[in-house]
């Protein structure tokens, strides 16, 4: 995907209730793209002589976004790029590492296609630094299901192909901190425990997602909703009808929200009638949200894409 773009702006402005992580995000890729930033800053605030600086260059560029489906996790990964796209006055584009990395299973395929993938994204980002160190484009590698793909070595049953595709999942990390490249990496988890140690230490940071509150609730509601007329004491009703309740110890998550309860009122009313409070409530008692994530590993599938 090439960003920016119109529906990642979307996409980016309706997760409400994440700004921290938002900003986190934003701003460090930022810095990856225009380093010069940071040097301004640091000559503005410290006459040029904070040795942290360096510290915040050399370390991994990796993000660990982890949390029960539908949380927000892979929609913020996916779309955050479009801000800094702006910010920036940049090109950003996003590449998708999935499970399919995994190959067959045939020696060497997992860690040849990982690697394939490191070198097509450092390809992508060529010699683009003009003279004050700014990149003339910015790279997001998002890697979804990373507990697939940089699961554990510590388990003593992991396979020996698994494994050398971990250690090539790390390489690649390390080589893109050493060359300071314009590159941040995003993995997606539901099962952080399952990543490798040596993978989250060289995080620069783990957010952890939540289901949305009920204040997160109604904003998504709010936001989705806008035009159909419905009275803030029926958005109210909603978002506490789409929480936990006695018999269910959890609420809806945001693709709930999004991408089912919203798209089925509107099928519902279409083409005859207009969108109706009280009919929304009725649907929405007929919906059961995402129970939460069970652990269980994914079965091995079979690449890894450039977006756009």
């Amino acid at each position: 995907m090439i960003l920016p773009d119109p529906r990642a702006q979307g996409d980016y402005d309706r997760l409400v209730g994440l700004e921290d992580y938002k900003a986190r995000l934003v701003n460090e890729t930022l810095l990856l793209v225009d380093p010069g930033q940071l040097r301004d800053w640091n000559k503005k605030h410290h006459k040029g002589g904070l040795v942290a600086v360096e510290y915040f260059h050399s370390r991994p560029p990796l993000f660990v976004l982890s949390g029960d489906v539908g949380t927000g996790k892979t929609a913020l990964a996916r779309s955050f790029g479009n801000q800094v796209a702006k910010l920036a006055k940049v090109r950003v584009e996003l590449y998708v590492l999935s499970l399919n990395a995994r190959g067959s299973g045939a020696v060497g395929e997992m860690t040849r296609l990982l690697s394939a993938a490191f070198k097509q994204v450092r390809e992508a980002v060529g010699k683009s630094r003009a003279s004050d160190g700014k990149a003339g484009r910015g790279i997001i590698l998002l890697i979804d299901e990373a507990d697939a793909l940089a699961q554990s070595r510590e388990g003593a049953q992991m396979h020996h192909e698994d494994r050398a595709g971990v250690n090539a999942l790390i390489r690649g990390i390390d080589d893109l901190a050493a060359d300071r490249l314009p590159v941040v990496v995003v993995m997606c988890t539901n099962r952080l425990d399952a990543i490798d140690p040596a993978v989250r230490r060289r995080a620069a940071a783990v957010f952890e997602f939540a289901r949305p509150t009920r204040e997160q609730r109604l904003a998504v509601l709010e936001a989705g909703l806008a035009g159909s007329g419905f009275s803030d004491r029926e958005l109210s009703h909603l978002a506490n009808l789409s929480g936990e309740s006695d018999g269910r110890p959890y609420g809806f998550t945001y693709s709930d929200l999004t991408q089912r309860l919203i798209p089925t009122l509107i099928l519902d009313a279409f083409p005859s009638r207009p969108l109706n409070g009280a009919r929304a409530v009725e649907i929405l008692k007929g919906l059961r949200p995402t129970p939460p994530f069970r652990e269980s590993l994914p079965p091995v599938g079979s690449g890894a894409s450039h977006h756009g």
